[in-house]
């Protein structure tokens, strides 16, 4: 595999998601843009698994979700981010690691597999930034509900050159 993140997306047969201008679909829920820069760290607001403006596989996880569901969806949403930081840096090739992410997962009360959902995230950073790059930090929580019904929802930092 080669060094070039955009040519390593394209060896694996990824095509990122459009970030037309400054939309972001963030901003649909309240004030918000989606990412700012400090130092070394670019911050990047709530990604979501959305696809042409529509949530996949919206509901909870252990209710109308299915795990393999909610991991697809967090694949999404990793390629979400991913062109969210392209959006930011205008070159993958800026990103020197995942520092962390805070995900969430909208779950029925009783599912205790939020974990299983994040790690599919996290496994499409490694896939694409390496391992060294690709890992970060990483929390998961259990939630009742995310807005419009996403399953899955993470805010990243990442460490920037």
């Amino acid at each position: 595999m080669t060094d070039n993140i955009e040519s390593r997306l394209k060896d694996l047969g990824y095509e990122l998601p459009p970030t037309v201008g400054g939309d972001y679909y963030g901003t649909l829920y309240g004030t918000m843009k989606p990412y700012h820069i400090v130092g070394p760290v670019l911050h990047l607001s709530g990604h979501v698994p959305i696809r042409n403006g529509k949530p996949i596989f919206p509901g909870r996880l252990g209710e109308t979700v299915t795990i393999e569901q909610g991991q697809e969806a967090a694949e999404l949403t990793a390629m979400n981010a991913i062109a969210g930081m392209r959006q930011a840096l205008g070159d993958l090739d800026r990103v020197v690691s995942i520092i962390k992410s805070l995900n969430f997962v909208a779950c029925a009360p009783d599912f205790t597999d939020v974990h299983m959902v994040s790690t599919a995230m996290a496994n499409r950073f490694v896939e694409v930034f390496g391992e060294e790059r690709g890992v970060g930090c990483r929390a998961t929580i259990g939630v009742q509900n995310l807005a419009s019904n996403f399953c899955f929802e993470t805010w990243i930092e990442v460490e920037i050159k």
